[in-house]
């Protein structure tokens, strides 16, 4: 009896010591998972919120680098998304592509969409005055400081161009990047803004009121709050590699009066392109304008406004001061001067009244219509995600609360009955779903300015893409019609071709006036910094015909949808190919 007593006991002690190990190991491995999320997002509380309401973030949070994730219900697209669509009565194909198939694959989509926009990328604490001893104008740098001046956000002294790096930004890319625009100066302020100019401030301030540390360089000042650290960096301009060359804009009719139109001028005996744009860059005008020997340099204006161009070869004399149509036409050229009167952006005075979506398939050009839409109505637009890349180049509305109304509308992917009814109003973009799916992709293996390699696109990941984000294109935008309150439908190839008339028309849409000389600034400026570079595949087809008959179908859908609400089909270039 006893022997077994103590066999008994034994394994009793075993058995503890393996449940004491096994929960030690489980609370360990639990609690490095949890340092590793914390890092990334804020859970939801239990503090009875609905899965769809987001957690206010905490400005001390924010400036950690920690994001709300934003977790929301799946949402359901509409039970009539394939009506109509006759192609799809195949037995195999209406099984898979059914409305019920849709529904479930799409919320997996949303959610997998959701976890790729959660990624962020934490900011540096501004270094604290106290730290200001440990901070030094570094040797390496090549232009000469000049000390710490006032900034005046309102009017602001160094105006030539703004470049905003909330993550990477140093003293070094700044005097390079004004370099090579041709500026004098390079003034950073804020510990990430880069302001480039040919005039030095006036106001100057005590050295440690520049007290912000840049935010990619340690140990380096970048100005401070509305204070400004400039460099003069004019002898780095010989031996700067231009970000790009001198633009030809094209041949235009002469304005009657070039001196009233045109704020500089030069009468030059034997004036070159080269010799006009280097004037009109040191008077900091975007603008070259030649005729014969007379160069001007100004904007885009109303009486001057670049969009009827004429035949190059009314040109083709412009040195010959007897021909080129008795000078009745000029030469016009883009300098390296960036066109600043719709640059300035701030956040709303008070919460807006309306609560505005900007909604869009992802790869439809939603961030390209953010710029437009800030550049010219010169307010901030929010964002239902966190995009650090985003936010590092200057959309400031990335950080802010989705839901503070202090943003003139907010960026959103999202379908669904719950996430489109939060809305009072929203601008729904709509692109060319060929175009939308291989932006997306690109997107996801390259970023916002790269390409995907022929790899991936090679690779079994793309037709797995293409079967499940082309369902997506269409029930996000027949969600929208089903459920959107007030809504303007942009087309992306109609604002790309008639830039003007429809960001007019988005602008109205959002309830603001803006004068005609901005809106020819964003003309100007029409690309931004978020333009795909490098070299394009030419001739480059990655769908199969097995993708475009899905694709084309699911078009069809949409288009009978739209004009059955009244509003203008899909451009011609949708049709099927």
């Amino acid at each position: 009896m006893a022997k077994a007593f103590f066999r008994l006991q034994k394994i009793l002690r075993r058995t503890q010591f393996l449940l004491f190990f096994l929960t030690a190991a489980y609370l360990m491995a639990g609690s490095l998972l949890l340092l590793q999320r914390t890092r990334l997002v804020i859970q939801q509380g239990s503090r009875g919120t609905s899965a769809n309401q987001a957690l206010p973030m905490p400005d001390g949070m924010a400036r950690v680098g920690i994001v709300d994730p934003r977790t929301l219900q799946n949402s359901r697209p509409s039970p009539r998304l394939l009506v109509g669509m006759d192609a799809l009565q195949e037995p195999a194909l209406d099984q898979r592509h059914s409305p019920r198939w849709l529904v479930s694959r799409n919320s997996e989509l949303r959610q997998l969409r959701r976890r790729w926009f959660h990624r962020f990328i934490s900011d540096q604490e501004p270094m604290q005055t106290a730290g200001f001893k440990g901070m030094k104008h570094t040797a390496e740098h090549k232009g000469t400081y000049m000390g710490c001046f006032s900034d005046d956000s309102r009017e602001r002294t160094l105006k030539g161009a703004v470049f905003y790096d909330l993550r990477k930004m140093t003293v070094s890319h700044c005097q390079e990047a004004c370099a090579e625009r041709a500026y004098t100066y390079a003034g950073l302020a804020y510990g990430a803004e880069c302001y480039c100019g040919n005039k030095l401030p006036a106001t100057a301030s005590k050295p440690e009121e520049c007290n912000s540390e840049c935010k990619g360089e340690k140990g380096s000042v970048c100005g401070g709050v509305n204070r400004l650290s400039v460099y003069r960096v004019e002898e780095l301009r010989a031996g700067a590699r231009r970000r790009r060359n001198v633009i030809y804009r094209g041949c235009f009719r002469a304005p009657e009066n070039l001196t009233d139109t045109f704020p500089a001028s030069l009468i030059q005996p034997n004036l070159t392109v080269e010799m006009c744009s280097e004037f009109c860059s040191k008077k900091e005008f975007p603008l070259a304008v030649i005729r014969g020997r007379e160069c001007y340099c100004g904007y885009p204006t109303g009486r001057f406004s670049l969009r009827d161009g004429a035949d190059r070869l009314l040109c083709s004399g412009m040195h010959n001061t007897s021909s080129a149509a008795e000078g009745k036409y000029c030469l016009v050229y883009q300098t390296p001067v960036q066109d600043t009167r719709c640059t300035d952006r701030k956040f709303l005075t008070t919460k807006s009244k309306v609560f505005v979506a900007l909604s869009s398939f992802p790869g439809a050009g939603n961030t390209w219509a953010r710029h437009l839409i800030e550049h010219a109505t010169g307010y901030y637009t929010g964002s239902y995600y966190f995009d650090g890349a985003l936010y590092n180049k200057g959309f400031k509305g990335e950080k802010d609360h989705w839901r503070s109304r202090r943003t003139i509308c907010v960026k959103t992917h999202e379908s669904g009955k719950t996430e489109i009814e939060m809305f009072d109003s929203a601008i729904l973009l709509i692109r060319n779903p060929y175009k939308s799916l291989m932006a997306e992709f690109n997107r996801k293996y390259a970023g916002h300015l790269g390409y995907a390699t022929d790899r991936n696109w090679k690779s079994k990941e793309w037709p797995d893409f293409v079967n499940s984000y082309a369902s997506w294109w269409a029930s996000h935008v027949l969600d929208w019609l089903k459920y959107g309150k007030r809504l303007l439908v942009v087309h992306y190839e109609d604002l790309k071709q008639s830039l003007i008339p429809k960001l007019k028309e988005m602008v109205e849409f959002l309830n603001m006036t803006v004068t005609e000389d901005r809106l020819l600034c964003v003309e100007n400026n029409r690309d931004g910094n978020f333009k795909r570079s490098g070299a394009k595949q030419k001739d480059f087809e990655p769908f199969t015909q097995e993708m475009k008959d899905l694709i084309n179908r699911y078009i069809l859908t949409v288009d009978e949808a739209l004009r059955g609400r009244n509003f203008t089909g899909l451009p011609r270039e949708y049709v099927p190919r």
